[in-house]
């Protein structure tokens, strides 16, 4: 079972800042492209942002510009650093680990969530 360790998150008023890291085993970190996918009450699970090996980056449209995203290959971590935070941010935020088994399949793994609060 692939573990991936979340820390970071809170509650936090609108403007401020918060910052969101995910743990991964080495084996499964070096080869997987990674992301940050956001759950609000009711609604389905959304991406945020991703980042590849390679480092590209892909972000959904409302947090461009005030989300990044980074991975450390050191240690195996990925991050979220979110700026400029707006009540619609309040979710639970989950690290993904996508990792192909196969030239042809992947596999989502996911870390447990955490909660982001912003009030107004």
């Amino acid at each position: 079972q692939v573990q991936l360790v979340e820390s970071g998150g809170g509650s936090v008023q609108a403007g401020g800042s918060l910052r969101l890291s995910c743990a991964a085993p080495r084996n499964i970190f070096s080869i997987s492209a990674m992301g940050w996918y956001q759950q609000a009450p009711g609604k389905q699970r959304e991406m945020v942002a991703t980042i590849s090996v390679g480092g590209t980056t892909n972000y959904a449209g409302s947090v461009k510009g005030r989300f990044t995203i980074s991975r450390d290959s050191a240690k195996n971590t990925v991050s979220l650093q979110m700026n400029s935070l707006k009540p619609e941010d309040t979710a639970v935020y989950y690290c993904n680990a996508n990792l192909p088994t196969s030239p042809w399949r992947k596999v989502d793994y996911w870390g447990q969530g955490t909660q982001v609060t912003v009030s107004s």
